[in-house]
């Protein structure tokens, strides 16, 4: 029998990486909990600044650090930073009010169409190779999006799933543009953490913007799923930085798609959600499409879609 003081081996390498990257997931997955348990109680706009804007102190503090806090901010590129931002603040207003129409599993499910549609940007405006791999990824996308969304569109699903639909599906385009455009930057030569810290700030400035549409006071329980979000989705944030660090994406790449296991346990656990037809038909048909499209040997910070839309 062993000593009880015996040291036990540490996680180090890609075992911890991996571990890294399944607590980001379950960060994610704590974060959308928390703004779908919001409802409509509170106003878009005050939900998205909240995100953004709670999830720059441990992006700060990660900065910092790390020794890119604040001579690492500075930027070659700023209207491409302009353009990233202003498609990810979108893709995050439109993701949020997915999650308003669609249960949670079926709104994260949507989300990874990026890959797909980013695999068409990547071929029409950088002339990347699309092989015969990449168009069938594409198409099971296509199909499992059509899939999901042809009930919906039709009446056969319950009333704002059609207008959940769109929207999810608006999420994957501006998704799918923000990608493009972190690429090009990426490729610049600007640093991972100037185009998060741009795009938090940017978000807030946007969710600010809407105080005249009306805020309101929250409550201490709406309160606090609001600060939740919002160090959640920071925390996730570096947790995926991290797990990088440790690991090839392509080793890391099978896990991002725990965040659709962990969506549907979380529905069923605490919104009483149960995965409907379309989703166990089209779900399938979108993760293959988004792991056959999206290339295994890419740098993370251009292909993960939670970076593109702040998630």
């Amino acid at each position: 029998m062993g000593s009880l003081t015996t040291p036990r081996p540490r996680l180090s390498g890609e075992p911890l990486g991996i571990a890294l990257r399944i607590g980001s997931t379950l960060a994610f997955a704590a974060m959308t909990a928390c703004i779908k348990a919001l409802g409509d109680a509170v106003p878009l706009g005050q939900v998205v600044f909240f995100r953004s804007a709670v999830a720059l102190l441990p992006l700060v503090l990660f900065l910092w650090w790390t020794g890119d806090f604040p001579r690492g901010l500075a930027t070659r590129r700023p209207f491409g930073h302009i353009a990233r931002c202003l498609m990810g603040a979108a893709a995050m207003f439109t993701s949020f009010a997915t999650l308003r129409y669609l249960p949670l599993a079926e709104a994260t499910l949507l989300s990874y169409l990026a890959p797909v549609v980013l695999a068409l940007l990547g071929w029409g405006m950088l002339g990347e190779r699309l092989g015969p791999r990449r168009l069938g990824g594409v198409g099971l996308g296509l199909a499992g999006a059509a899939a999901f969304c042809l009930p919906a569109f039709s009446g056969g699903l319950p009333p704002g799933a059609a207008l959940g639909g769109t929207l999810g599906l608006a999420t994957a385009l501006l998704t799918a543009g923000a990608l493009l455009q972190v690429r090009r930057l990426t490729l610049a030569g600007e640093k991972a953490g100037a185009i998060a810290f741009w795009f938090a700030v940017v978000s807030a400035a946007a969710g600010l913007a809407t105080v005249p549409a009306g805020w309101v006071w929250p409550h201490p329980a709406e309160l606090a799923l609001l600060l939740g979000a919002g160090l959640a989705g920071g925390v996730a944030h570096i947790l995926m930085t991290l797990s990088f660090r440790h690991a090839e994406a392509a080793a890391l790449a099978p896990y991002e798609y725990l965040s659709i296991l962990w969506a549907a346990v979380a529905g069923v656990l605490f919104f009483a959600e149960r995965p409907g037809t379309a989703f166990l038909i089209a779900g399938p048909l979108i993760l293959g499409g988004a792991m056959i499209a999206t290339p295994a040997g890419r740098k993370p910070t251009v292909v993960t879609r939670d970076r593109a839309q702040g998630r």
